[in-house]
């Protein structure tokens, strides 16, 4: 089967949301990630057009982003790309996720600690955030609600 694999390396924008549903562990959060390039005018770096990207985790990786990702955290994360167009009155918009297959600290901003998850154990996930608005803007500056944004319910599996 053809997928889109990436490797997108950025910053959390949300608090990771972790819930416990009929076929195991789910989490999902907002990935920021802004382009850099080298300015000759001003001769300094510059920040880019920022892109957002809604990262899922499924069963252990759920788990262990619950209870090891906060709000900031630089991260590289590989996954599968999805990219979902929706019309609604009259306007159209999109929203791109990454199915994650593996998530991890950027170490080339930080140090991290690792600590193995003994094989059928899985780590309590942290105590639950209220729930993030991570709507996006459709044109015009409409927010728009997005189906609970259930992995079930955007046809995410």
């Amino acid at each position: 089967m053809n997928e889109t694999m990436v490797c997108v390396v950025g910053n959390v924008a949300t608090q990771p949301v972790c819930r416990e549903l009929s076929t195991g562990s789910s989490a999902r959060f907002r990935l920021a990630v802004t382009a850099r390039y080298w300015d000759r005018e001003k001769n300094e770096w510059t920040d880019g057009h920022t892109n957002f990207f809604t990262v899922w985790a499924r069963r252990t990786l759920a788990a262990n982003v619950a209870s090891s990702v906060s709000l900031g955290d630089p991260v590289v994360v590989q996954g599968r790309l999805k990219v979902r167009t929706e019309q609604r009155d009259g306007q159209s918009w999109a929203s791109v996720d990454v199915d994650a297959v593996a998530i991890g600290h950027d170490l080339s901003r930080g140090t991290s600690a690792f600590r193995r998850t003994p094989r059928g154990e899985t780590v309590a996930p942290a105590p639950s955030q209220p729930e993030p608005n991570w709507e996006t803007p459709a044109p015009g500056g409409r927010i728009d609600a997005v189906a609970e944004l259930r992995p079930e319910a955007v046809g995410v599996t």
